[in-house]
């Protein structure tokens, strides 16, 4: 364990008595999951050695200890962004802190934008792929203790979970997609012809986060799974202004059938 991996897991341990065996990561207006964790430790990301700071309206920025229908969990309530500054090491610190902790799955939440025409605005999307044109978080010096210098990602997202996850949403009669999502910089919303691209490309739906951290994840071996919620469209015909405030609202309202999935996921394992 390197050394800011290893000053920030000796002081968590010391102020915690817990083995996660999920991590969580919640992102904009998708905080509240947090209601359905049985809470036995949160902790400021301020407070922890190392640790970045969320500056995103609508990312709490505080890790969450406790459990999901029996579960021990860990959840990060905000995320990390590279448009906020922060390096891609930086952002996907907590992956390597959440592993450390013990974790063996990792389930990753986003709010993004619609490129499939078949879309609708509140669809869930669950990921089966992605396309990453966020610089790779794995570039620079290799400690071998964080995995193999050129991991496998052929198989990213587990498909024994986005089975279980399609016959959760089926049995509750939710609208789900299953698709590939593009990982941009940000922090401008895309333009048409950037829409248009993404979707040439294979693209299903775009956002500024999570292949970073599934990245990483994927190089140290845990499961992952990931569901995108639709906050806006980036089809032809279809694209309109679009504010923070829409995406969070929108967000908020689709967040509880997305939670109902993920705790049922959860209570799989």
């Amino acid at each position: 364990m390197s050394g800011i991996t290893g000053e920030t897991v000796s002081f968590i341990r010391s102020r915690i008595d817990f083995d996660p065996e999920i991590g969580i990561i919640l992102g904009t207006g998708l905080g509240g999951m947090v209601s359905e964790i049985q809470k036995e430790y949160i902790l400021d990301y301020e407070t922890i050695p190392n640790f970045p700071v969320s500056t995103v309206e609508g990312h709490h920025g505080k890790l969450i200890f406790g459990r999901v229908n029996g579960k021990k969990t860990i959840a990060m309530q905000g995320r990390f962004h590279y448009y906020e500054g922060y390096t891609p090491r930086q952002i996907t610190f907590p992956v390597r802190i959440m592993k450390a902790l013990g974790i063996r799955y990792l389930f990753v939440s986003n709010a993004s934008g619609g490129v499939n025409p078949d879309y609708s605005i509140g669809d869930l999307m669950i990921l089966n792929d992605h396309i990453n044109l966020i610089p790779n978080p794995l570039i620079g010096k290799h400690d071998p203790a964080d995995g193999p210098r050129f991991p496998d990602m052929s198989e990213t997202y587990d498909k024994t979970l986005i089975t279980h996850a399609l016959q959760i949403a089926e049995k509750h009669n939710i609208r789900v997609q299953k698709g590939c999502y593009v990982a941009v910089t940000g922090p401008t919303l895309e333009t048409p012809a950037e829409y248009k691209y993404f979707r040439t490309i294979g693209a299903d739906a775009v956002g500024m986060s999570t292949v970073p951290e599934i990245i990483v994840a994927r190089q140290m071996d845990i499961t992952c799974f990931a569901i995108s919620i639709i906050t806006d469209l980036g089809v032809p015909g279809r694209i309109v202004k679009v504010t923070l405030d829409d995406v969070t609202r929108v967000a908020e309202q689709a967040e509880p059938k997305m939670t109902l999935i993920m705790k049922e996921l959860i209570s799989m394992l």
